[in-house]
């Protein structure tokens, strides 16, 4: 189906690239100018490096899929901060995205050890990365206690009678991170009423979300548990419900049904696991890495 070519899920371990200042500037070198100074104005290389990774994740999915070269990809944001592809009108990759893949769209995601991206051909997608960390200076109940407003009492509820410390830390992260993926997937920012959001599931199987007391039957999550003690959530959801900055960016948002339940239903897509020299264009431009 072609519709499948439009899911993918990469992530990329930063904690196992540890480059040279010549070779990270190297690996920038790929990027706009202007995409340079969003990069390094982190003081922090950690900072830098899922910046760097984000962006180049951005870049090397959209390749692959439309086959647009990376100088010519276009990526803006939207006035909330969401990134999105700017395409010509009557280009290759207009018609591409009209007959085949009739509303591309991705979602990036870093945290801890983790950068990695979603992207879908016709539902809104979102993913939020979540490292598990655990509270250094205070208990765990005291740490997740001042995030409580942004859950409903069901949620908090589920949460605070998870188990251990630990298990009511990992809930805590989960539902978090699944609220994240639904707000990124709409294109709202921190503004977002969190709490107005409410999640139900069967031990994180079967997730349904409720938005003031309200079921959205066409929407569809996933909560993967990743390595070193991180989470990833995947929302896949209707165009109708983004944010209207954000619908001026999409090619539809309308659809029948039978169109619709195509890409609602779609199969979820397993994370691969990219390095970063994945990233780079395959002709190597004729650039030469630093030793």
């Amino acid at each position: 189906m072609e519709l499948e070519k439009g899911v993918h899920r990469w992530i990329v371990d930063i904690s196992e690239w540890n480059p040279s200042p010549n070779y990270f500037s190297f690996a920038m070198s790929f990027l706009p100018q202007h995409e340079h100074s969003s990069i390094t104005r982190f003081f922090k290389m950690e900072d830098r490096k899922r910046a760097l990774m984000s962006r180049l994740l951005q870049y090397a999915l959209i390749h692959q899929v439309l086959g647009i070269p990376y100088n010519e990809i276009v990526i803006r944001r939207t006035a909330e901060g969401k990134p999105y592809l700017l395409y010509l009108e009557h280009s290759q990759e207009c018609d591409k995205l009209n007959l085949e893949l009739p509303n591309f769209n991705f979602n990036a995601s870093h945290h801890g050890d983790f950068v990695a991206i979603a992207s879908e051909p016709i539902c809104l997608v979102g993913l939020d990365v979540v490292s598990q960390t655990i509270p250094e200076k205070e208990s765990v109940k005291e740490f997740i206690q001042s995030f409580s407003s942004y859950f409903s009492r069901l949620e908090w509820f589920n949460i605070i009678n998870a188990g251990s410390s630990r298990q009511i830390l990992s809930e805590f992260y989960r539902y978090w991170s699944v609220k994240e993926a639904f707000v990124k997937a709409i294109g709202d920012g921190v503004g977002y009423k969190l709490d107005t959001i409410e999640f139900h599931h069967k031990n994180w199987e079967n997730i349904v979300v409720k938005v003031d007391g309200k079921e959205l039957e066409d929407w569809r999550f996933w909560l993967l548990e990743l390595e070193k003690d991180h989470v990833a959530s995947i929302a896949r959801g209707h165009p109708m419900y983004a944010t209207s900055s954000y619908k001026t960016t999409l090619n539809r948002t309308q659809f029948n049904d039978e169109e619709y339940n195509l890409g609602l239903h779609l199969p979820n897509a397993r994370f691969i696991f990219r390095k970063v020299e994945d990233l780079f264009p395959s002709n190597g431009t004729g650039r030469v890495p630093p030793c």
